[in-house]
């Protein structure tokens, strides 16, 4: 890839979070069980060998989490606080237009999502000529991101590593991967 191009990282916060806390661990997650941002960020660029930047999406339609927004400028990300009507999806909104944006830029793209609303975005920078690429919870992932040629699949815990805690979760378990005594405890 070319040497001054780099992969922005953008992170549906408000996904990421109700999917831990409501599809997997049934409740509000404790400190050691969200996940480690910083270490997205590495992955995405150990796995690309090259720059990342994150765009850490917000609803503070409500209010602004100054220590949270603190934190993930300290961590690298660009905290991007949006506010809009009750009804309005401001972070889906805002992380479309930054898709449709990235059309006219030769970055690659990282989605830390789940949501099904980013699929025909993401597949039209899915066209050859950069890398595009989902890191959410393989289980949750919408079906529609499978439909897009080229796209590459990352698993936050498995994979990121992202978590301090192991996390409650029934996947599919190569063959090659099985541990019979993950089960034995």
């Amino acid at each position: 890839m070319a040497g001054n191009r780099r992969t922005w990282v953008l992170v549906d916060g408000e996904n990421i979070d109700a999917t831990l806390g409501g599809s997997i661990l049934g409740r509000r997650p404790q400190p050691d069980e969200r996940p480690r941002w910083d270490r997205i960020l590495s992955f995405v660029a150990d796995s690309w060998n090259q720059d990342a930047r994150g765009l850490f999406f917000l609803n503070a339609s409500v209010n602004l989490p100054m220590s949270f927004v603190q934190a993930l400028l300290a961590l690298g990300y660009q905290p991007v606080p949006l506010s809009g009507d009750p009804d309005e999806k401001v972070v889906d909104l805002a992380i479309q237009r930054t898709l449709r944006a990235l059309q006219d830029h030769g970055d690659d793209v990282v989605l830390v999502s789940h949501d099904g609303d980013f699929v025909d975005d993401l597949g039209v920078l899915a066209d050859g000529s950069r890398r595009v690429g989902v890191l959410a919870f393989e289980e949750f992932r919408n079906a529609g991101f499978a439909q897009i040629p080229g796209i590459r699949f990352f698993d936050l815990e498995y994979d990121a590593g992202a978590f301090d805690a192991q996390l409650p979760r029934v996947r599919i378990i190569p063959i090659a991967e099985f541990d019979p005594e993950q089960f034995l405890r």
